[in-house]
Formats: C-alpha cells, sequence, structure tokens
C-alpha cells in the first residue's frame, strides 16, 4: 500500500459494471466483498491471493449476477438467524458485519446480546487510503513544518480508524481519483 500515490487505481464504475454485461448491485457486492478480504488480510489474517485477486467476471461466475435485496434487509429475524448460523460460539473473539443501509432499532439491540464483539462497516466507495509509519508521519511533519495538532482531524470512531484498529497520534495519507486532477492526497490525524 504504499506509493505516493500517482499510480493509485481509479475505478471507473460503468467500464466496470459493463464488464460481462452484468448488473450495477453485483459489482457493489463485488467491490464490498474485496474491501473486506483486503481489510482481513491488513489486519493480519490468512487470506488466499486468489480470492484478493479475483475479478469481477470470476466473482459474477461463482456468486451471480442478481442480488436478492430482499434478503438483505437486516432486521431482529436476520441477526438471530446469523447468529444460530455461527458454530462453535465460544472461540469466536469478534464478528464483522458488512451493510448496505442501517439496521433497525431492534437489530442493533439484537447485536448488543452476542458474546462477542461485533463491527458494523458501512458499505461505500472511500478514497484510497494508507497508514504512515511513524517514521513516514516525522518526515511529513517535517517536511510542511507543522505538529501533529495542525493536520486534519480523525476520529478513533471513523471507519477508517476502525478498519485498521488505529490510535491516537496515528496518521492516515488519503489519496482521491477524480476527473480534473489525476489524484489529490490528504492527511488525517487520529484522536
Amino acid at each position: 500500500m504504499g506509493g505516493s500515490g500517482g499510480g493509485g487505481e481509479c475505478i471507473t464504475r460503468s467500464s466496470h459494471v459493463m464488464e460481462g454485461g452484468g448488473s450495477l448491485e453485483s459489482y457493489r457486492y463485488f467491490l464490498s466483498r474485496r474491501t473486506v478480504l483486503q481489510m482481513l488480510n491488513d489486519r493480519g489474517y490468512a487470506v488466499p491471493n486468489s480470492e484478493l485477486t479475483r475479478s469481477l467476471t470470476e466473482f459474477r461466475f461463482t456468486f451471480g449476477d442478481k442480488c436478492d435485496l430482499e434478503s438483505l434487509q437486516i432486521r431482529t429475524q436476520a441477526i438471530r438467524g446469523l447468529y444460530g448460523q455461527i458454530l462453535n460460539k465460544e472461540a469466536l473473539h469478534g464478528l464483522i458485519l458488512i451493510l448496505q443501509s442501517n439496521m433497525n432499532t431492534f437489530a442493533r439491540k439484537e447485536v448488543l446480546k452476542f458474546p462477542f464483539k461485533v463491527e458494523i462497516f458501512y458499505h461505500i466507495l472511500q478514497p484510497k487510503h494508507e497508514v504512515l509509519s511513524a517514521g513516514e508521519r516525522d518526515k511529513l511533519m517535517k517536511k510542511y513544518k507543522i505538529e501533529g495538532k495542525q493536520l486534519p482531524r480523525m476520529l478513533e470512531t471513523d471507519a477508517f480508524a476502525q478498519y485498521y484498529g488505529l490510535q491516537k497520534g496515528q496518521v492516515v495519507k488519503f489519496t482521491y481519483c477524480s476527473g480534473i486532477a489525476e489524484f489529490l492526497e490528504t492527511y488525517r490525524r487520529v484522536l
């Protein structure tokens, strides 16, 4: 995940959606799944490289192109069903849920009953991000002749901070791709 950001990947939605004539929904679920697998890999879990490099065409072949949107509604019954499917609950230390939309209040209360940590993420396309090492952070401060408190802030509860398990004082570099400029880099310090 290093580099200056100039060679980063900008996602062009229309070209990916049209790949294989698939739906926008399958493209979004492909991106969600890829993000989850990359997050697990970044956290040190063993994720097969074949899963990290799976193409959109391969994803659609394996999982299909049409999604049953009704089955994706997050309600109390869905949460109870999910909990019932988990084998060996005593050995489980955490659960990651990736949601397309908000859970209703009753489902959220049901999640609080789980005897392990549950992390909830909402799938939204985000800019490329990179956690700076302490050395990179110090080099950045020296380059711009600033102190950490002068950087834009990000709370520990922010999705990016949660994704990496960041702590106060760490700095994240965000690279935005756009049609106007090739890329834009910004930095944020975790509070």
